[in-house]
């Protein structure tokens, strides 16, 4: 099992009644901020991440949101590279896991790209790349991307992204929405090709995409596997059989909140407000309706969704969730180190997930309380989880060789090639060497 530090970079001081008079996305006022609240909540994200690294966690993994005030990450890369220089510096053998940048909204595909290399090469191979589809609110409301264009675009800079990495010599490109006269990125990845990972909610579409092509696929629905793991996790696995792969769990990545004290009543009464708030000013503030813009889902999404809402219906609820609402639904995972390692344990064996992004920095948590969620995570539940999957002959195919992992062909007469220009060659080249 891989277990990694999730975080994002909430703005912590919001007004008590913030979500009855604004939405976290998109026209958030800035005038509610301060600049030493913001100041101090960038500061103690990347503190908290760094604490992570150094508490022994396999990785670090953050994301990207635009104009958002219950993640500003506008860009993770930025903070994905003082991350790579400083644990490299300190010679801490941990992931480099931005989840995002999203593809879906990128109009300088090259540019991820060479992030992207320059990462992997200023952490001495330990980049897990991630790609997100693409927020619907990001992509079309704060870049005017239409959203009729967001999967069309991700698919195009993804193919332009592998092959700008993979190529022997300069090449020209000439896409429908990227026209490039030439392609020839320095630096390039250390890693024969970085693994990639795919963060999506669920769409069918993507997930045989995955499995097809043989990258990881990041299920982050922010709901716990409790509301939303059998028909999420069930559907995939349903499609691996379908595409003829290995049930492997460690092609499967799930997010999870979780808050851990030394007893179940000591979490409750630390992290209750914390947790409330996270929920209550963060997804619960975003209408759903800016996260399935019409014309954003292809219509085996739409399928999906039609047969059973899910996600979607759940944003609603979390506008006035109470702290015991939210433990009681498996949203978070909070309580002693006991009452926290069995719970997550007993969905990571039933649901077959290898790879848990813990997320333990959360809404209004201070820094004092976040690192003490951190350490005792790692103290006292990470070791209890690690040896989930060792007993199994499954490989870790999607993680780098410098950290243990086996990125080995995973398709049956597998070859290398470059570039990708046929779906057939793309579904090849790919497994070769992610």
């Amino acid at each position: 099992m891989k277990i990694n530090l999730f975080e994002q970079a909430p703005y912590r001081y919001l007004p008590d009644d913030f979500e009855k008079n604004h939405e976290s996305v998109c026209s958030t006022p800035y005038s509610l901020t301060t600049p030493d609240g913001v100041y101090a909540s960038i500061r103690d994200f990347l503190d908290e991440l760094m604490h992570g690294a150094r508490s022994g966690f396999d990785g670090i993994a953050l994301t990207e949101h635009g104009q958002s005030s219950y993640d500003m990450v506008p860009n993770p890369d930025l903070v994905a590279s003082a991350l790579a220089y400083m644990t490299e510096a300190e010679g801490l053998d941990v992931a480099i896991f931005p989840m995002g940048r999203s593809l879906g909204k990128a109009r300088e595909p090259i540019r991820v790209a060479e992030e992207y290399a320059s990462i992997d090469v200023m952490s001495g191979g330990r980049l897990v790349a991630g790609f997100p589809i693409g927020l619907h609110y990001d992509a079309s409301i704060n870049n005017g991307v239409p959203p009729i264009e967001i999967r069309p675009r991700f698919d195009e800079n993804l193919e332009l992204l592998l092959r700008a990495w993979s190529a022997r010599e300069p090449f020209p490109f000439n896409g429908r929405f990227s026209q490039y006269p030439q392609v020839n990125i320095w630096p390039r990845p250390l890693q024969p090709a970085p693994p990639v990972w795919i963060t999506g909610i669920g769409n069918p579409r993507t997930m045989q995409m995955c499995l097809e092509r043989n990258f990881g696929f990041n299920y982050l629905s922010w709901f716990g596997a409790k509301l939303t793991g059998k028909r999420i996790f069930d559907r995939f696995w349903e499609i691996a059989d379908q595409v003829g792969v290995p049930r492997n769990p460690y092609r499967l990545g799930f997010l999870q909140t979780i808050a851990v004290a030394e007893t179940d009543e000591r979490a409750e009464k630390e992290y209750a407000q914390h947790l409330e708030y996270g929920f209550r000013k963060g997804l619960g503030s975003i209408p759903p309706e800016k996260l399935g813009l019409p014309g954003g889902i292809d219509i085996r999404g739409v399928q999906a969704l039609v047969k059973d809402p899910g996600d979607f219906g759940l944003y609603y609820q979390m506008r006035g969730a109470s702290f015991r609402e939210l433990v009681d639904a498996g949203v978070v995972i909070c309580g002693s180190p006991a009452t926290v390692r069995e719970q997550v344990r007993e969905f990571c064996e039933q649901y077959g997930i290898g790879n848990l992004h813990a997320m333990l920095g959360f809404g209004s948590l201070p820094r004092d309380l976040a690192m003490k969620n951190i350490q005792l995570f790692a103290e006292e539940v990470a070791p209890h989880l690690r040896g989930l999957w060792t007993d199994t002959d499954h490989k870790h195919h999607w993680w780098p060789e410098r950290l243990g992992g086996d990125p080995t062909p995973v398709t049956p007469g597998a070859t290398a090639t470059e570039g990708t220009p046929t779906p057939a060659q793309n579904a090849t080249a790919t497994a070769v060497t992610v």
